[in-house]
């Protein structure tokens, strides 16, 4: 069975089930799982190597390994949408798979139960004294992503919590992604800044100017698109596709580009095409180009598309969502670049935080990690034109992020 992208169903109801294999959110360091002498799902092999980081990851992906082995259930999650998701009523498709597929959720459930409770005696060990009786049942409650009253059976309301805090925790993907990133720019200074203190004054001068020469060049490179804009498909649809830029039609380069052919855009598509953007101004054969940035401002590009596309905000863009978009004023070309773009909604950004915080996601993954409040980062095109004198870094690093135990 073909799998869809794999951004696609981390972020989306409707599809989280079909092909949840993937988005490393490197959110602290992954829990150590109990060793199994056998792995319990045949067919697809559990690619560690693309860890969504949730605590849970290796049941998410198991279970949903498991429900598509079943035609049933298969076929429902096929024609299902996103309210028949949200509702429950997908879950409820539970009692009408084949006992052979209800055994082995069964066994899931109960390997999640017994890793969870290793997890928590392990804590409670290292805190309290030895020989302390533990309520097992009251402390696999704070887990929201599975029913600990019934340990041994995967039910219905399994599935749906399940579903229901993967969508949650998964939607702060972004979030997480800036702060790291923020993080990042943070060290590469406070390094850059040591450096420089440990040299001569001639060299201190010699490494600055190189620096501001480096800087320059990064700057100077054509102008980049708006992502999602009209100028910027058509040079996917004359440089990529190899189509004439004259006979450019939305229909036919939204088909090209749903590689899975699902009827619609994911967000692993969507960052697809913005690669020729990209490469105007990185160049990973240079030295001043930061290929971590550059991953940063595609994330920004996407965000930019699904704030201005994704009109139901279920992270997916349809056709209809699509050729509405050009339909808009918008679409066409404005005359404004990128940058230009960026710098506007940056300064949207400092005026709403003026105005007050934004409410922050509801719930808390109780394996994540903490982080303090701390401004939105500038994006990554801008804070080149900022003079490196003028960063303010703080004299020390900043203590990089650690696994948040406190509530097992």
């Amino acid at each position: 069975m073909p799998s869809s992208g794999p951004r696609a169903v981390l972020l989306l109801p409707l599809l989280l089930l079909r092909a949840v294999l993937a988005v490393p959110l490197e959110r602290g360091t992954p829990q150590q799982e109990t060793p199994a002498t056998e792995s319990p799902v045949s067919g697809p092999a559990l690619l560690s190597s693309q860890d969504t980081g949730l605590y849970y990851h290796r049941y998410l992906q198991e279970v949903i390994n498991v429900l598509e082995t079943d035609g049933h259930f298969r076929e429902k999650l096929q024609a299902a949408n996103a309210e028949d998701i949200k509702s429950g009523k997908l879950s409820r498709e539970l009692d009408f798979v084949s006992h052979h597929v209800r055994t082995k959720l069964d066994e899931l459930k109960r390997q999640e139960v017994s890793r969870l409770r290793m997890l928590l005696k392990a804590k409670m060990d290292a805190e309290q004294e030895p020989n302390v009786q533990l309520d097992h049942l009251s402390l696999l409650k704070q887990f929201e992503h599975l029913d600990p009253q019934n340990q041994h059976t995967f039910e219905a309301r399994d599935l749906e919590l399940l579903i229901q805090t993967a969508t949650r925790d998964l939607a702060q993907y972004d979030a997480a992604h800036h702060e790291e990133f923020k993080r990042y720019e943070m060290l590469k200074e406070h390094e850059r800044r040591r450096y420089l203190e440990s040299l001569g004054e001639e060299q201190r001068k010699e490494a600055e100017r190189k620096l501001e020469e480096q800087q320059r060049r990064h700057r100077e490179h054509p102008k980049v698109n708006v992502p999602g804009s009209q100028a910027q498909l058509k040079e996917v649809w004359e440089e990529l596709d190899g189509l004439d830029p004259n006979r450019f039609n939305p229909k036919t380069f939204f088909i090209l580009h749903d590689i899975n052919s699902d009827g619609v855009l994911d967000e692993q598509e969507l960052e697809a095409l913005f690669t020729k953007e990209l490469e105007k101004v990185y160049d990973p054969k240079n030295e001043e180009d930061d290929m971590r940035e550059m991953e940063e401002e595609r994330l920004r590009m996407r965000e930019h598309v699904m704030k201005n596309v994704d009109t139901n905000q279920d992270r997916l863009v349809t056709l209809e969502e699509f050729l509405a978009s050009t339909q808009r004023k918008e679409f066409g070309d404005t005359g404004e670049g990128w940058e230009a773009v960026l710098q506007m909604e940056q300064r949207k950004q400092q005026q709403q935080s003026q105005n007050g915080p934004a409410p922050g996601p509801e719930g808390q993954l109780k394996f994540s990690q903490d982080t303090d409040d701390a401004p939105v980062p500038a994006p990554a095109g801008d804070q080149k034109d900022v003079d490196p004198s003028e960063k303010k870094v703080p004299d020390q690093p900043p203590e990089l992020p650690r696994l948040d135990t406190q509530h097992l």
